[in-house]
């Protein structure tokens, strides 16, 4: 492929990183945002709590029950095959009709979320199942590609990288223009300056237009490649799905070391807040955090082709938790003092996107490893594995917080001159303690198990080509001295 093709096919799909972030921020985030302020406007105070409850236990249920089908729906994208491959069509058809569902759960259902609540939950329900599942389709698609655009591990580590600058702008950028769309729209809309249904609904649609267009131009802007490891694909029965999961190692360790990585991560940012309120008495600090990391992210991510290129992607993720561990000691012994907790949020946001980056390679790596092991190729199985984790973390965090803020007294109108040493004490065990010691496990799993390493990659595609040009089977079998296996 020509440098243009590539430079080409690098930006088509950070674009389309870009709006599958702004699709990512909107629903995790400001749907609740909405639900909680403006779905239910008109209604009385009895009705909207209600509402709210169940229009929360909903969406909790709904995304814990689907994350067990990420697997599945890798085999369906795995088995796809279509004159445009197999990931292109998932990412248009998920990509298009989530943005349509995302722009319509902006709205009250046309007045049934107020004047016939039983009917509003049932198409609520109906209409957010169908969102998470086609979104859950393009989302696995979207990550699966990286290795069907590449089996180099040097341009994969170019597309991640391109693709974590798009997601990285599409988030923060979501959050900084959120307040000014909704604010905008409701006044031309009714005259108000304030964030009102009106302008929920247009934030809504920007947002749906964005991710489903991006979609369509990183489709267009991709081509998959079609070398001889590629062509080996074999249909995957259901029954074989988690088989394949199971059958890889290297995946198997990997997926352990990150979600502890992962759950530790959402056990302190989402009680960040609390920190700053309940602790450093200084809420209206907290955009410092949000500044910190958008810039952060924005400076490490160029930064990790060059780092694994000088130290390897292991010593990336592993020297990533070091950093962080050093942040916790940071958060542990700053007491009140903010400029002691700025050091440690760098210390804290930098290493992230690194992180998940070192992650995502050898997710992605994996996939030729499993090929070369067990003799079969599953590109869209093995990529929905990096979603399914974080899902699962995500989902945790909610829980994660409100068990924090009861503990630690951290609730109602409490103050911080209201939490005593014990309360900070408990904080500081959940919210620093036990994720550090979680991130302690995933360095060490880390560094212990996973064995699959640029060079070792390089060296499984040279054997894979070399047998099936001659026509043999992938599977590590036909070479009993092995030395990959050392």
């Amino acid at each position: 492929m020509e440098m243009n093709e590539k430079l080409k096919q690098r930006v088509s799909y950070a674009l389309g990183a870009f709006g599958h972030d702004i699709f990512y921020a909107t629903l995790s985030t400001y749907f609740m945002v909405f639900v909680t302020s403006a779905m239910f406007t008109g209604a009385d105070k009895a009705t909207t709590a209600k509402m709210i409850g169940i229009v929360t236990s909903l969406v909790v249920v709904i995304r814990l029950v689907e994350i067990i089908f990420d697997p599945i729906i890798g085999g369906v994208i795995d088995n796809t095959k279509t004159r445009f491959g197999k990931f292109k069509p998932w990412l248009v058809i998920g990509g298009v009709v989530s943005s349509i569902f995302l722009a319509f759960i902006f709205t009250n259902f046309f007045g049934l979320a107020i004047h016939n609540t039983t009917l509003f939950i049932i198409l609520f329900a109906i209409v957010y199942i169908l969102l998470d599942s086609f979104y859950s389709f393009k989302d696995i698609a979207f990550w699966s590609m990286i290795p069907a655009l590449s089996t180099d591990t040097k341009e994969r580590e170019k597309l991640a990288t391109f693709a974590r600058l798009g997601s990285s702008l599409g988030a923060n950028g979501t959050t900084l223009a959120v307040v000014p769309i909704v604010t905008f729209f409701t006044f031309l809309m009714t005259g108000e300056h304030s964030q009102g249904a009106s302008g929920w609904f247009w934030f809504g649609l920007i947002a749906a237009v964005l991710s489903g267009g991006t979609a369509i131009i990183t489709a267009l802007g991709t081509k998959e490649n079609d070398s001889v490891i590629r062509q080996q694909q074999e249909k995957v029965a259901f029954k074989d799905v988690f088989k394949a999961i199971a059958k890889n190692d290297q995946l198997m360790w990997l997926a352990l070391s990150y979600i502890a990585y992962a759950i530790a991560n959402v056990a302190t940012t989402a009680v960040l807040f609390f920190f700053f309120k309940y602790i450093l008495g200084n809420s209206g600090e907290f955009w410092i955090v949000g500044l910190i990391a958008a810039v952060l992210g924005l400076i490490a991510v160029p930064l990790f082709p060059t780092l694994t290129k000088l130290i390897s992607r292991r010593f990336v993720y592993i020297g990533g938790i070091v950093m962080m561990l050093l942040a916790y000691v940071c958060f542990i012994l700053a007491g009140t003092s903010l400029p002691m907790v700025i050091v440690g949020l760098v210390l804290y946001y930098f290493p992230q996107q690194l992180i998940f980056l070192s992650a995502l390679m050898t997710i992605t790596d994996s996939v030729e490893y499993g090929q070369w092991k067990n003799g079969v190729r599953n590109e869209a199985v093995t990529l929905s594995i990096r979603p399914l984790l974080d899902k699962l973390a995500g989902a945790l965090s909610n829980g994660i917080v409100g068990f924090v803020a009861v503990a630690a007294g951290m609730t109602g109108n409490a103050t911080a001159a209201d939490i005593t040493a014990q309360g900070v004490s408990t904080f500081h065990l959940y919210a620093f303690y036990l994720p550090a010691a979680l991130m302690i496990f995933s360095a060490i799993i880390f560094a212990w198990k996973i064995t699959l390493t640029e060079k070792k990659h390089a060296q499984i595609v040279k054997e894979l080509e070399a047998k099936l040009n001659h026509g043999e089977k992938a599977t590590k079998k036909f070479n009993s001295s092995d030395s990959l296996a050392k």
